[in-house]
């Protein structure tokens, strides 16, 4: 009796060895990788039908052109090349400077790319005015408007683009350790309205160290968002009183536009060059 009861467990060790060796083995690494997903789009509809032919070249880059010079021109290249060529001419008509036109009240110009500099002096002080042109030019119509269809716009005169950037006045007194910095904006609800208002604001005020070509945001600056108007009237005469003024306000934007527009002009050059090089 005993020899057939130490008999059971080897039967059943067999039977279950025999029972994993017949069932597949599915290891849980592989529980853990996705699926495959079958390609649910044949491979011949990835083509693009011309008509009732299909190109197959699609995926293939384009061959160099039939010149020789080995580099690539396309058709859309040449259609690109003539209309920036007729874009050009006609930013050139409408150029309402061929040089950029001065400033009154003795400012010194100094243009490098983008960013243009004015400076004077006036009592043993230094003023210097500095804007960049670069997106200067706000949008033609506001963000609570609809804009116009292509209708309304060949009927109607396009509107004349105006550059209003944003500038920093910096004044330096003759001892030259402090210098008192603005940063100086055209509101764009402000803007062309009465002739009293002033066209600019200041908005931040703050001292840098002069000769200090990185700013600092370790020292204190004003905001005037929340400064008694007295303390901004007198802030706006101490401007004034140096030159920076409702006048000197639109010539700036003179200034700006103009050379906004030179640089547009020299961007569709290259560009236009660029496209058309080999």
């Amino acid at each position: 009796m005993l020899s057939l009861l130490r008999c059971v467990p080897r039967a059943l060790g067999a039977a279950a060895t025999g029972f994993r060796a017949a069932a597949p083995a599915s290891p849980l690494p592989q529980l853990l990788q996705p699926a495959l997903r079958p390609c649910l789009r044949p491979f011949g509809l990835l083509s693009v039908r011309a008509g009732s032919a299909r190109r197959s070249d699609l995926l293939k880059p384009p061959a160099p052109c039939s010149c020789g010079c080995g580099a690539l021109h396309t058709e859309g290249d040449k259609a690109f090349v003539e209309f920036l060529t007729d874009e050009i001419k006609e930013e050139k008509k409408i150029q309402k400077h061929k040089s950029l036109p001065k400033m009154s009240g003795n400012w010194e110009l100094e243009v490098n790319g983008t960013e243009a500099k004015l400076s004077r002096k006036v009592a043993g002080e230094k003023i210097t005015v500095t804007f960049n042109i670069n997106n200067s030019i706000p949008p033609t119509f506001g963000g609570g408007e609809e804009e116009p269809s292509q209708d309304q716009k060949t009927e109607e005169q396009e509107p004349e683009l105006t550059s209003t950037p944003n500038f920093v006045v910096e004044v330096t007194k003759s001892d030259g350790k402090k210098t008192l910095v603005l940063d100086c904006h055209y509101p764009e609800d402000e803007f062309g309205n009465e002739e009293d208002s002033d066209i600019f604001s200041i908005k931040e005020v703050s001292f840098q160290a002069t000769g200090d070509s990185e700013w600092r945001d370790t020292n204190y600056t004003l905001n005037t968002d929340s400064l008694d108007w007295a303390l901004y009237d007198h802030l706006m005469d101490f401007l004034e009183d140096r030159g920076v003024d409702n006048n000197f306000a639109d010539e700036l934007v003179e200034l700006s536009t103009a050379l906004e527009h030179q640089e547009y002009i020299t961007f569709l050059e290259d560009l236009k060059g660029f496209v058309k090089s080999q």
